[in-house]
């Protein structure tokens, strides 16, 4: 028979968030031995084992990949201010005061921006186009109405 949707084939199986036995005893010699560890890490770098020594500069000096960028950026308000801050950023990485990277991420962020911004307008058009076409099958009704019944004079 097979299983509902939906519902475990194992309800008392293992539960989220536990450990193999395994790991748990490898990480248990591992704490035991970190210092020793670290030691002879240290001590291949300084012998010139460049993988031992880009280990230990690494938790030195860990590559900075989330600091801030501090740059000038024209305001967005409307999509066609994009232009003017696309072409700041091809400038600043023409000139070498951002990185590639840098910059193509700057330019992702900002044609997000236009995204949500041509996705707001295009839902504000949408709501009043219906509004203008619920008025205007109101008013048809309306008139239709008062064509059809006459109202009678007493």
């Amino acid at each position: 028979m097979q299983f509902q949707k939906g519902q475990s084939g194992n309800p008392a199986g293992r539960p989220r968030g536990s450990r193999n036995q395994a790991s748990i005893r490898m990480q248990e010699l591992l704490e035991e031995k970190a210092e020793q560890l670290v030691n002879k890490a240290v001590e291949m770098a300084l012998a010139g084992n460049i993988g031992a020594l880009r280990l230990c500069l690494d938790r030195l000096a860990p590559a900075g990949k989330s600091l801030p960028l501090l740059c000038e950026m024209p305001r967005l308000e409307k999509a066609a201010d994009a232009v003017d801050a696309m072409a700041g950023i091809a400038s600043a990485a023409t000139a070498g005061d951002v990185t590639a990277d840098e910059a193509a991420k700057l330019a992702k962020v900002i044609s997000l921006y236009v995204n949500a911004l041509e996705a707001h307008e295009f839902e504000d058009r949408l709501v009043k186009l219906e509004r203008a076409d619920l008025k205007q099958v109101a008013d048809a009704s309306n008139h239709m109405q008062s064509t059809i019944m006459p109202t009678a004079d007493p």
